[in-house]
C-alpha cells in the first residue's frame, strides 16, 4: 500500500458539458478528505493517458498532470485505488491517492520533513506536497 499527492491541472478551462460548468469553482466546493473520482480517458484525443478527475457530485475538476497520469492510470488497471481532494492552491488542485487498499490520509502540514522544513514563517493551512522522487512514483 502506498500513497501520493499528485496535482490536478486545467481548472480553468470550461467542461464540455451542457451547463459549461467551471472546474475551479468545484475545486472551491470541495473540503479536504472529501472523495473524488478518478477516470481514464483512453480515447482522449489531446493524450491517450489521460486521467481525468471528477468530484463526488460528477463535476469534473480537471486532470491529473501529463507527466503523472501514465503511471497513475496503469496503476489504476492493475491495483486497488481510492483518492480524496487535499487542497487548492493558486492554480492547481492536489488530490491523494492510496493504491493497494484503505483510505487515503492526508498529510499533516505541521510535520515538517527535512527535504522541506519548516519556514520560519509557518503557516497551518499551507499545503505541503509529498517529496519528488522514486518513493513517490515520479
Amino acid at each position: 500500500m502506498d500513497e501520493l499527492t499528485c496535482n490536478v491541472v486545467g481548472i480553468d478551462f470550461p467542461n464540455a458539458d451542457k451547463s459549461k460548468s467551471n472546474r475551479r469553482m468545484e475545486l472551491m466546493l470541495c473540503t479536504p478528505g472529501e472523495p473524488v473520482d478518478l477516470r481514464r480517458e483512453p480515447k482522449n484525443p489531446y493524450d491517450t493517458n489521460a486521467v481525468a478527475v471528477f468530484s463526488q457530485r460528477g463535476v469534473q475538476m480537471g486532470y491529473l498532470s501529463a507527466e503523472r497520469a501514465p503511471l497513475i492510470g496503469r496503476r489504476m488497471q492493475e491495483e486497488e485505488h481510492v483518492a480524496i481532494f487535499q487542497a487548492l492552491v493558486g492554480s492547481y488542485g492536489y488530490v491523494r491517492i492510496r493504491f493497494g487498499g484503505g483510505a487515503p490520509t492526508l498529510p499533516d502540514p505541521e510535520a515538517a520533513t527535512p527535504s522541506q522544513p519548516r519556514p520560519a514563517s509557518f503557516d497551518p493551512d499551507a499545503f505541503f506536497p509529498d517529496p519528488e522522487g522514486p518513493e513517490c512514483g515520479a
